[in-house]
């Protein structure tokens, strides 16, 4: 038995085109590749600036946490702008908020002041609170058949990201005088003025007038589709589950006596397991169903947990980071790609608004308890959380399939 969604998928617009889907999707990888590469610098050097900070070494991780916060507060608030101004002028406000949090961040550690290092990571979360809508506005213009793989286009960009970042962390970190990390964030500034110039040609026009003409349903109503709510937690305890091990992995790295350059190369790893399988994470969702994908990214999450749990050498490290990546991509992209079937194309903003303010308010509570949990408990701890986190989601999806709420998977030939 499969569940019938009531709604029509958002390729049923009259304004579906695959051509310019596919232009948006390459021009939205471009401007994620460049998003990426300024997140990676917030999570690559955040605790470490902030250890040198905080006089309380347990609020290392802090100005992460703030950042995942900012991410939270600002999701439901960039949705609804976006759908008064559109998602061009939506993605542009969203990279000055990035420029702003880089030339706060340059003040914080010249001045020397964890304070305004954490309201600056906080003001780089409405950066990645509005690129997080790359994903969905890859599918915005997409048929039914291409939307996952433009969901999966725009993921790939974060491979470039994951070779820019550590360059930018490696080769920029001293050449500001007297602020380690400065010319990081300093950096981060001038590539977030290379992403406005490729957002300013993304080509999907505000919301089709006919859309809006159709009744919307509730929220509470909408949000009651056993599953919108299935996709909606699994796309909460991937994403909190990598956020709590990839926060405190630097930190731990270092405290086991791996350099930063170490701990920069073993997090360029994880944003590589993140991206690369976008390569083809769509097509296998078309080719297996999105329960069975995010499964299995359920799986390669519990693996992380087993190899970090075997040892501290830098090939355990790497190894679990590598897992966490795969297992957040497969787990997070299918849950993205199952909320884009759970709603009209007119009810599209308060859904997308919803889904993610969840999902990084849960990942705020993680990043929140990273820094903690490893001051006091230790890595090993933050590691085991990870199995029952997993056994939820798995439990969760093979509900759906039981009560008959899951997708029927049509054959490829």
């Amino acid at each position: 038995m499969t569940e019938t969604i009531a709604p029509p998928p958002l390729s049923a617009s009259p304004l579906t085109d695959d051509r310019i889907a596919r232009r948006n999707a390459v021009l939205l990888s471009i401007s994620q590749a460049i998003y990426g590469s300024s997140a990676f610098v917030m999570i690559a050097t955040g605790g470490l600036v902030g250890y040198e900070l905080a006089s309380d070494k347990g609020l290392a991780t802090l100005p992460i946490s703030a950042y995942v916060v900012g991410t939270a507060c600002a999701t439901f608030p960039a949705s609804l702008y976006m759908r008064r101004v559109g998602r061009k002028w939506g993605f542009i406000t969203g990279a000055l908020f990035g420029f702003a949090s880089g030339a706060m961040a340059v003040a914080a550690i010249l001045m020397h002041s964890f304070a305004l290092l954490v309201l600056a990571l906080f003001v780089g979360g409405a950066y990645q609170a509005f690129a997080q809508f790359y994903r969905f506005a890859a599918a915005d213009r997409a048929s039914a058949g291409f939307m996952p793989k433009a969901v999966s286009w725009v993921m790939v960009g974060g491979i470039a990201g994951a070779f820019i970042g550590p360059a930018v962390v490696i080769s920029a970190k001293d050449i500001i005088p007297g602020g380690v990390f400065a010319g990081c964030y300093a950096a981060t500034m001038a590539l977030t003025l290379l992403a406005m110039g490729f957002l300013w040609f993304i080509d999907i026009p505000r919301d089709n007038p006919d859309d809006h003409k159709k009744p919307a349903r509730p929220l509470a109503v909408i949000a009651r589709q056993p599953r919108l709510i299935i996709a909606v937690a699994c796309g909460m305890l991937s994403y909190a589950m990598m956020n709590l091990v990839m926060t405190a992995a630097p930190l731990a790295m270092v405290g086991d006596g791996h350099s930063v350059d170490d701990a920069a190369f073993a997090i360029q790893w994880h944003v590589l397991g993140m991206f690369v399988p976008s390569f083809f994470t769509g097509a296998l969702i078309a080719r297996f169903g999105k329960e069975a994908i995010i499964s299995v990214g359920m799986i390669l999450l519990a693996g992380c947990g087993i190899v970090a749990l075997m040892g501290v050498e830098l090939y355990n490290y790497m190894g679990a980071l590598v897992l966490l990546g795969l297992g957040w991509n497969f787990g997070f992209i299918g849950a993205t790609t199952m909320v884009t079937k759970c709603y009209h194309a007119g009810e599209k903003a308060k859904v997308q608004g919803l889904n993610d303010f969840l999902v990084f308010s849960t990942v705020a509570v993680a990043s929140l308890s990273s820094g903690k949990m490893l001051h006091v408990a230790g890595w090993q701890t933050i590691n085991m959380v990870l199995f029952p986190l997993v056994l939820l989601a798995l439990a969760l999806v093979a509900w759906l399939r039981l009560a008959g709420h899951h997708e029927r998977v049509r054959p490829v030939r």
